[in-house]
């Protein structure tokens, strides 16, 4: 049986009456979409049509999972999401709320059992799941929502892979809040085919041709997963993500979204909610995401996370001489940011394929071979954002955003430290 994401309800998939659908473990094919002309055209939610031999089946099943039940009762379904013990790995489960809601406040907190997900010990295993951000469900529809949550003992203490408490503190901190801390982030990731784990559009066992004219391409022989990038896209947009764009990347099935400009905290709620969301997507269509930031060795891009980053002052006037005391506090603080931009990094951060070595700190305008770029624009401008460019694509953005903001506001480093940083990285500060 084969899973096909569409659009709903203006979109319809249309099958002969004896044609049947193969799923290829090679390529994603894409799927022609008639629509329907309708004088309500919104989108409600995103079906998964189930398409096999016994079409009755197929419809009975469509048919409840787009039952629209606002008509007959107040009550939601909330899918309560949260990081599992891995840092990286994402978990959810559902639960009935009385009456639609609008805030995180009105939701109860909850529990599961972090013996399961390696969060805790199986004598002591109960977990506390505290609600922080609320997102429409476009799989559901209607008043449906996702709810991002973290992790807290009993006791009302974050769990160890909690790190979303400490970025809140980072976030709430005067200083920081002041400088109103904007993130634009930009999420790579690789679609690999189910049953091999090779990249999607591979031939399996082999190598394509080689990088050039994929990046951003456009063809049958360029793209794969443009279905999948678009579907989540549009799921993004439903949900109420700040999502601001996507592109094909450099190597053949890696693709890449962004998220942004977000303020504080909600960047890294936000790119968790996207993130949650492709994994449904592939989910159903059947491709295995991964977050990996060297999936494939070789002469092969890796996947990063690039996270683009400005204050308050440094979009002011002289806000570029605030952007270069900021890269030289980052310069001091390479190794501790080096060891929270995600595992296996150092397969990524080799000074090729447009990174920066991993144990030597750089920057540069309009360099993507360094740690840190900053654009002509902001150059010529004199003031605007900052690219960190280190970040590996399984990173948390928890971690990652509010490290910036500790590094760059709230850390000062000794006098003697800073005058031999800004004559090494000839940074007149």
């Amino acid at each position: 049986m084969a899973q096909i994401l569409a659009a709903s309800p203006p979109c319809q998939m249309r099958v002969p009456k004896h044609s049947s659908v193969i799923a290829s473990s090679k390529l994603w094919s894409s799927v022609v979409l008639k629509q329907k002309k309708q004088s309500n055209n919104k989108v409600r939610g995103f079906r998964v049509l189930a398409l096999q031999s016994d079409n009755s089946t197929v419809n009975r099943v469509e048919t409840l999972l787009n039952l629209d039940t606002k008509p007959y009762t107040d009550r939601i379904i909330a899918e309560y999401i949260w990081i599992g013990g891995s840092g990286i790995d994402l978990r959810s489960k559902s639960r009935t709320i009385e009456k639609p809601v609008e805030d995180p406040s009105e939701l109860p907190k909850w529990n599961y059992d972090g013996s399961s997900t390696g969060q805790a010990p199986g004598e002591d295993s109960e977990v506390i799941l505290y609600p922080q951000a609320i997102f429409r469900d476009p799989f559901r529809g209607g008043n449906n929502i996702l709810v991002i949550c973290d992790t807290w003992t009993p006791a009302g203490e974050p769990i160890p892979t909690n790190k979303r408490a400490k970025a809140a503190e980072i976030f709430s901190n005067k200083k920081v809040t002041n400088e109103v801390p904007w993130f634009g982030i930009e999420q790579e990731y690789t679609l690999l085919q189910q049953n091999v784990k090779w990249p999607l559009g591979w031939p399996v066992g082999a190598f394509p041709g080689p990088q050039g004219p994929y990046y951003c391409g456009v063809g049958a022989d360029k793209i794969w997963g443009r279905d999948i990038s678009d579907a989540h896209y549009k799921a993004c947009l439903y949900a109420g993500i700040n999502i601001s764009g996507t592109n094909g990347e450099v190597m053949p099935g890696q693709w890449e979204f962004q998220v942004g400009p977000s303020v504080g905290i909600d960047a890294g709620d936000h790119v968790w909610c996207a993130r949650y969301l492709l994994e449904r997507i592939t989910e159903q269509a059947g491709v295995v995401l991964t977050l990996d930031p060297k999936p494939i060795e070789g002469d092969w891009n890796g996947a990063g996370c690039h996270t683009n980053y400005s204050t308050k002052s440094m979009r002011e006037e002289g806000g570029f001489e605030v952007i270069k005391k900021a890269i030289l506090n980052l310069s001091l603080r390479h190794k501790e940011h080096i060891s929270a931009y995600g595992e296996g990094n150092e397969r990524r951060l080799t000074g090729k394929h447009e990174t920066a070595s991993i144990d030597q700190f750089s920057w540069g305008v309009a360099n993507r071979g360094c740690s840190i770029r900053v654009g002509r624009d902001t150059e010529a401008k004199g003031k605007g954002y900052l690219e960190d460019r280190r970040p590996a694509s399984n990173m948390d953005p928890y971690i990652v955003t509010s490290l910036l903001a500790e590094t760059t506001l709230l850390w000062e480093p000794t006098l003697e430290a800073e005058a031999l940083a800004a004559q090494k990285l000839s940074l007149n500060v």
